[in-house]
């Protein structure tokens, strides 16, 4: 009798886990494309952070007041702008977390991409 209720209790808590799961991932927002134009000026860009989910598709354009390479970390993405010429590039986010965004040939940090999980409970089941 003791097998049987411990047996019962561990289907229980997988059905009631597996629910919360579907549900979780039935309600999530659909995928998005999501177009940013950022601005950079000296060593600040505005605005400084850019937020997606996962699977969004991105079309980010840089326009800067000098020439130089704009890199997304994370992503690989180089912006290569000059004055009066803006770069644009488009891709998905598909790997989560939180990116920086640099002026490439001097290390200075301008902000970042945050590209949050999008499935289900805690980012499982999506």
């Amino acid at each position: 009798m003791f097998r049987f209720l411990v047996i019962a209790a561990v289907v229980i808590v997988f059905v009631v886990v597996g629910a919360v799961l579907v549900t979780a991932s039935a309600n999530r927002p659909a995928p998005q494309h999501r177009t940013v134009q950022l601005h950079v000026a000296g060593s600040t860009m505005t605005p400084d952070r850019i937020e997606a989910n996962q699977g969004d598709t991105l079309t980010i354009t840089v326009d800067a007041d000098k020439a130089e390479e704009i890199h997304l970390h994370g992503y690989d993405k180089a912006f290569a702008p000059e004055p009066g010429k803006p770069a644009t590039m488009t891709f998905d986010a598909n790997v989560t977390g939180s990116f920086e965004i640099e002026i490439e040939d001097s290390g200075t940090e301008l902000g970042s991409l945050e590209v949050h999980p999008r499935g289900g409970l805690f980012g499982i089941g999506g």
